[in-house]
């Protein structure tokens, strides 16, 4: 089955929102405050998902990817990490610079040039965030993750990868002198507002509760 970009885009919108939720079904205006776009013009576009067996939803009701929408966003996804790995490893670009060149790359529809891809990059697990890269079969490690955010004074951890990808964002975490691996120790948790003082490498920096939600980490 062919599908527009748009078309893709939906499922894979979908597919990340079920992830961050821990759920199998997200809410229609979940996936327009996702995409940036209307409930309405979100509510046309399912329904053509919908007769093509890709969203399963009830009018009004939580919606869900079908076995076929679900192969189809993950197959995505796999191109989407892989086009990053290949363009942070062998292309000079920054680990902020991937994503938007990603999003154009994804939509590329030879599988024979992602396997290739694949084994150029000798198989890679996780993309320059961290996150997991599907395999040809569309399998990938669910691990259990946690966020800074739900640790306590006096832990340490190290960053694992990051759930924002957009490039303001992870420009902040360089500035910060922050990256995959680096070690973390929580100095300091404001009861007002839950900012957190950190302390890596040295330095110490106050960060936002927000910030922290959207960094993963291993307790170590």
């Amino acid at each position: 089955m062919t599908l527009t970009k748009t078309e893709e885009d939906y499922l894979k919108a979908l597919f990340h929102l079920s992830m961050e939720n821990e759920s199998d079904k997200a809410g229609t205006n979940q996936v327009a405050e996702y995409l940036g776009l209307s409930p309405a013009s979100v509510h046309n576009m399912l329904k053509k998902l919908k007769a093509k067996d890709l969203v399963a939803y009830e009018k009004y009701g939580k919606l869900s990817l079908t076995e076929s929408g679900k192969s189809m966003a993950v197959r995505l996804i796999r191109k989407h990490r892989l086009w990053e790995t290949f363009l942070f490893k062998h292309m000079n670009f920054t680990w902020d610079e991937v994503h938007e060149v990603a999003e154009q790359l994804e939509h590329i529809q030879s599988s024979k040039l992602i396997s290739e891809l694949d084994k150029f990059l000798g198989y890679p697990k996780r993309d320059p965030h961290g996150a997991a890269i599907p395999n040809e079969l569309g399998e990938y490690s669910r691990e259990p993750q946690i966020t800074l955010a739900s640790l306590q004074v006096g832990d340490s951890c190290r960053l694992t990868s990051v759930r924002d990808s957009s490039a303001p964002f992870l420009q902040y975490v360089s500035r910060i002198g922050l990256a995959l691996s680096t070690r973390i120790r929580i100095a300091e948790i404001q009861e007002f507002d839950g900012s957190m003082t950190i302390e890596t490498e040295g330095s110490a920096y106050t960060v936002s509760k927000k910030f922290a939600e959207h960094v993963f980490v291993e307790k170590i």
